[in-house]
């Protein structure tokens, strides 16, 4: 490939060997991520990966994908590119979870108006970070420099995750029944939903983000937003392997009333205790400078609420005590009760 050079190409927009410095200054990375089923390396024309099944009786792959949507804008206010790609993988391995499953491997998608390898190596560092906090390897991707098409000092970011697991453990919400318990676990932050409304709202392209605000602690309102997803990956596999989960729910856009009712069966709904939910600083501030009404709020943004699951009321605390025991502040906010209304915020 040292040979590899175009300079009509070049002159189009398009340098093929900032492509493969990029990849020389990302390996590093990727390597952080290189588990016992990683059979590839970065470079091939395909990502491998050998799964061991030892103690799966019958596999099923949960695949998931996603991106990280207009918070991206905020990375390129802040010129900051090293967290976006944890966003990335947070929001395809917490879909994966929600069934039950375990991520295994992880490839993205990177777009720029021009390779900068630099920027494209901070950017998969922040993936390679994501992969090692939700234990997949990174195994493949993709950097795809189109001028013309994105401005020379944006980019956009995708990925694509892969997880297993038994058949007869994928979780299966016809369990649920009346007086179960709803466990939150606390998000981060806005995660990496609803930033089209957080852009509108504080006018970022014209505001100052960076300067500190006594709402949010000292800290600026580009920094806060930028705060990472957080990856559940590692407490609930740990949940799963002593309390049997009945529901989980991944709060992401749509917030508590499109995401909680897609974990529970017809003819019960979700009643959330409002004073239990602990709101972080971050939403009470949109809600106040946006003048958004409060069930907008919970309509748009997790609200400090990550992720839900749903247990019966006899394993609450021992549920609580695992996931607190594996880093997570959970707390009880609400129950499941008989309803036609999927959500009861009260």
């Amino acid at each position: 490939m040292e040979k590899s050079f175009s300079e009509s190409y070049k002159a189009a927009g398009v340098d093929i060997t900032a492509g493969y410095k990029a990849v020389e200054l990302m390996k590093q990375h990727i390597a952080r991520t290189v588990t016992a089923g990683a059979a590839s390396d970065i470079g091939g024309f395909g990502g491998l990966f050998e799964m061991d099944l030892t103690g799966i009786n019958k596999p099923v792959l949960v695949s998931g994908t996603d991106g990280v949507g207009t918070k991206l804008k905020m990375a390129f206010l802040m010129d900051q590119h090293d967290t976006v790609g944890i966003d990335c993988v947070a929001m395809c391995v917490n879909d994966i979870i929600c069934c039950g499953a375990k991520p295994l491997f992880f490839l993205d998608y990177i777009a720029v108006g021009k390779n900068y390898p630099e920027k494209v190596a901070d950017i998969v560092s922040g993936v390679a970070e994501g992969c090692v906090q939700s234990g997949c390897a990174l195994i493949g991707g993709e950097t795809a420099e189109m001028p013309g098409f994105y401005p020379e000092d944006e980019y956009d970011l995708a990925g694509f995750s892969v997880g297993v697991v038994d058949k007869d453990k994928v979780l299966n919400n016809k369990t649920i029944t009346e007086g179960d318990v709803i466990i939150a676990l606390p998000s981060s932050g806005v995660h990496s939903n609803g930033f089209s409304l957080v852009r509108k709202v504080f006018d970022v392209e014209n505001a100052d983000i960076k300067a500190p605000r006594a709402e949010l602690g000292g800290k600026s309102v580009g920094e806060t937003l930028l705060t990472p997803t957080r990856i559940y990956v590692k407490p609930m596999l740990a949940l799963f392997d002593e309390v049997t989960v009945k529901a989980v729910s991944h709060i992401t856009g749509g917030g508590f009333y499109e995401n909680i009712p897609r974990s529970i069966p017809k003819g019960f709904g979700a009643k959330i205790e409002r004073s239990a939910v602990k709101v972080l600083p971050i939403f009470d501030l949109i809600a106040k400078e946006g003048n958004i009404p409060e069930r907008d709020m919970f309509n748009t943004f997790n609200m400090g609420v990550g992720m839900s699951v749903v247990v019966s009321k006899e394993d609450a605390d021992k549920a609580l005590e695992i996931l607190r025991a594996n880093g997570e502040d959970a707390y009880i906010m609400g129950e499941i009760i008989k309803s036609d209304e999927s959500v009861v915020i009260c």
